[in-house]
């Protein structure tokens, strides 16, 4: 369970969050942010447009680092270890935190290559391992079936939905620890929605996992925890099925019940 702090009360807690400011040149779009969230467990963060949502799911892997405006204060520690340290490696963290963007985005290359990518950047170059490592990506996004006989094929020969399952398991194919998810689902059709929202629930057991999503629905259907920011600011935090029952604060009630947003 989730205390009214943010606390997680389990051991296993895969990212701790404290204190987390953001901001972009002198406007602050975070205010104070902590919260715990716990490994193997599907964690939704929900609010209304621009109300930091996207900017905190980027600050768990440093995506704002590419912002030249962006500065963030607090601590975020993943496995113990602060990532804004001075000594962190942001290669090897965006290694252990994958990304799966809103609109998908394979390369230019063919399917094979695609999710080959990432372990050749990091230095693998055995072929035989590669291709095992292709298979058993494409076989955990349940991809593997519809394109083991055309793996040399361009990528962007596929559908929506293909694609998008295609960056997740390009996503796998580095082996990361959390995997974050912005809108992974808001450009697909509803069965292609219904396939991600699948694959989710199946990928909890082996990864920490962070969406963000506008759909209060697929909220309800695929996460254990759901966090609901407004303005900047986490105004409450627990389980999902309680979140959006019998939320405590007046706020998430109004959102949820569609009053605002």
């Amino acid at each position: 369970m989730v205390d009214q702090n943010g606390t997680y009360k389990n051991k296993d807690i895969s990212i701790v969050v404290r204190d987390v400011d953001v901001y972009y040149g002198s406007k602050q779009v975070l205010f104070k942010i902590s919260m715990d969230i716990p490994s193997s467990r599907v964690t939704a963060l929900i609010g209304p447009s621009g109300c930091g949502k996207s900017t905190f799911l980027r600050s768990i892997n440093r995506m704002n680092d590419t912002i030249d405006s962006a500065k963030v204060e607090g601590n975020i520690l993943i496995d113990g270890k602060d990532i804004y340290a001075d000594n962190t490696d942001v290669v090897e963290l965006r290694k252990s935190v994958g990304m799966v963007f809103q609109k998908s985005n394979p390369f230019p290359k063919s399917i094979f290559e695609n999710v080959a990518y990432g372990p050749r950047i990091h230095g693998m170059k055995n072929k035989k391992q590669l291709g095992e490592i292709v298979e058993k990506c494409l076989v955990r996004v349940g991809l593997w079936d519809e394109v083991k006989d055309r793996l040399d094929d361009n990528a962007l020969g596929l559908s929506g939905g293909q694609q998008q399952r295609l960056c997740i398991g390009r996503a796998l194919a580095v082996e990361p620890i959390i995997l974050l998810m912005d809108e992974p689902a808001s450009a697909l059709d509803p069965r292609a929605t219904a396939t991600i929202e699948d694959l989710i629930k199946e990928l909890k057991e082996h990864y920490t996992i962070v969406i963000v999503t506008h759909n209060m629905q697929q909220a309800a259907r695929v996460s254990d925890l759901t966090a609901f920011f407004y303005e900047g600011s986490l105004i409450e935090f627990g389980d999902t099925k309680l979140l959006f029952t019998k939320p405590d604060k007046k706020r998430t009630e109004d959102y949820i019940t569609g009053r605002f947003g």
